[in-house]
């Protein structure tokens, strides 16, 4: 029982329902895993062992009654941002450090429901505002491919957890690149999905337009099985879609590679800062579908260059708003001994926000305000439709379209990059939220300093299962996704 963790969530379904080992066998191995490994890349805010051991007895009790889901019986971890029941919810701030939410996030919810089991929560960019997991309170999170590196962001912890094999997958939250970006530093497969495909009710809000959450995973199949789970209309949440939610597994091979036509925009191959590395890994793997039958199609995309300054203007401005709630007088942090109400929210705020929460709390507030906000906040509502307009006119000619995830692989941790340079790190995946439009990272290589490489594919609205179709049957053909860190394979 050794290597339960390098087992696939199909093979560790077959293996819970034959009864070759059970849930409380499995969720032990892990949370021993967590104990001996975590404290290297420190991917765990909170463990949960006794939690996860009495839903591993009830998961071996369904089991044994015939009363079990698809997904009894399996462990995996929450990113930090989604509430849950009589467990500390931080988000990754000084502000929510004491936070215990009084109920469960739909998806924890859903998650419950299916008899999975919940190992603890994971990391995250404070606010998951960030791209590298520096920002959290707690303290950065170490990529476990090289531990001087970072596991990219917010959604660092749950990429750090599932690439040294402490979680066999986990949830995911992406407001401009959160779920992609780490998957790609990483070397996972992570799925964005449609915005209102998964629903946002009990996640710690950043950007209410723009969040969404999703699974990230070793392979394309591992993320169906979540999606799944997590999928579908909620009605607690307002932006939730009601549409019928595909069988994601059932479809992994239903999408053809054969004929499929994957635009390639120029724009965002000649974009200043693309590590050679990066595009070449990149270029291999389209020219691997290609062979598998894909025709490449060179499209335009005239918008890339608002990409990030119109990010940068609605995601701050929605944050600014959502964050206001933290005021030291209902719940969270609160500063001692204030002189007056005034003194209470300023300091409480300051003492509670770490500096980058804060400096997008200030450009969101600046951009909202008297005599701006026309100017800056209804001037970028205005080119986002432009930017979705671009898509959906390259969708007229193309399936899917390719990009690297992230232009760079993973930074080292306390390469202290200037928010513009952090910024620009995301040109690849922020359009996507801005558009609404579902995304997936894959694993396609590595650089020449052996840290992971991602090709990203962005798919028309509620194409969730043509892309994880796609990378599953890239999957099929090669075996980047199979790699495994050496602190994985140390610690075996």
């Amino acid at each position: 029982m050794t290597d339960l963790h390098r087992l696939s969530i199909r093979e560790l379904a077959e293996g819970l329902s034959q009864a070759k080992f059970s849930s409380r066998e499995l969720t032990e191995h892990y949370l021993q895993r967590i104990a001996k490994i975590d404290p290297l890349v420190k991917s765990y805010v909170t463990v949960t062992p006794e939690q996860a051991l009495a839903e591993a007895d009830a998961a071996d009790a369904a089991l044994k009654a015939g009363n079990a889901t698809a997904l009894t019986g399996i462990p995996l971890a929450h990113k930090d941002i989604f509430c849950t029941k009589g467990i500390k919810t931080t988000a990754g701030s000084k502000i929510l450090d004491n936070f215990i939410s009084p109920y469960d996030a739909t998806v924890v919810e859903k998650t419950k429901a299916a008899g999975l089991v919940t190992l603890g929560k994971v990391n995250m960019d404070e606010f998951a505002m960030g791209s590298t997991s520096e920002s959290s309170y707690v303290g950065a999170t170490s990529n476990p491919w090289a531990l001087d590196h970072v596991p990219g962001g917010s959604s660092g912890g749950s990429a750090a957890a599932v690439a040294a094999d402490l979680a066999p997958f986990a949830t995911g939250t992406d407001t401009g690149g959160s779920i992609r970006q780490p998957a790609s530093f990483c070397g996972l497969t992570g799925l964005k999905p449609t915005y209102g495909r998964v629903s946002r009710f009990g996640i710690i809000a950043y950007a209410s337009s723009l969040d969404q959450a999703g699974p990230m995973a070793r392979s394309a199949e591992d993320c169906a099985y979540l999606m799944n789970v997590i999928a579908g209309h909620d009605a607690k949440d307002s932006t939730s879609v009601k549409k019928e939610v595909d069988d994601y597994v059932t479809n992994l091979s239903n999408t053809s590679v054969k004929g499929l036509r994957i635009g390639i925009p120029k724009q965002y191959f000649n974009v200043v800062g693309l590590d050679a590395d990066v595009k070449a890994r990149v270029e291999e793997s389209l020219k691997k579908l290609e062979e598998m039958g894909a025709t490449l199609v060179e499209i335009d995309l005239n918008m890339t260059e608002a990409y990030v300054p119109t990010y940068y203007l609605i995601a701050p401005a929605e944050a600014s708003s959502n964050l206001s709630r933290y005021d030291g007088v209902r719940y969270g942090h609160r500063c001692e001994n204030p002189a007056d109400l005034m003194d209470l929210y300023k300091r409480s705020r300051s003492e509670g926000f770490g500096p980058e929460v804060q400096r997008r709390i200030l450009i969101g507030t600046y951009a909202l305000s008297a005599g701006y906000y026309d100017a800056y906040y209804v001037k970028a509502q205005k080119v986002r439709r432009l930017i979705q307009q671009d898509f959906l006119k390259a969708f007229e000619n193309v399936d899917v379209i390719a990009a690297p995830s992230a232009p760079t692989t993973a930074y080292k941790i306390g390469a202290n990059l200037s928010p513009t340079e952090m910024y620009l790190g995301d040109i690849y995946t922020l359009a996507v939220n801005l558009a609404g439009l579902p995304a997936i990272n894959a694993p396609v290589g590595f650089d020449k300093d052996s840290l992971p490489v991602g090709l990203q594919l962005i798919g028309n609205y509620w194409s969730e299962s043509q892309l994880l179709s796609i990378v599953h049957q890239y999957q099929q053909n090669t075996d980047w996704h199979t790699k495994r860190a050496a602190i994985a394979e140390e610690n075996a």
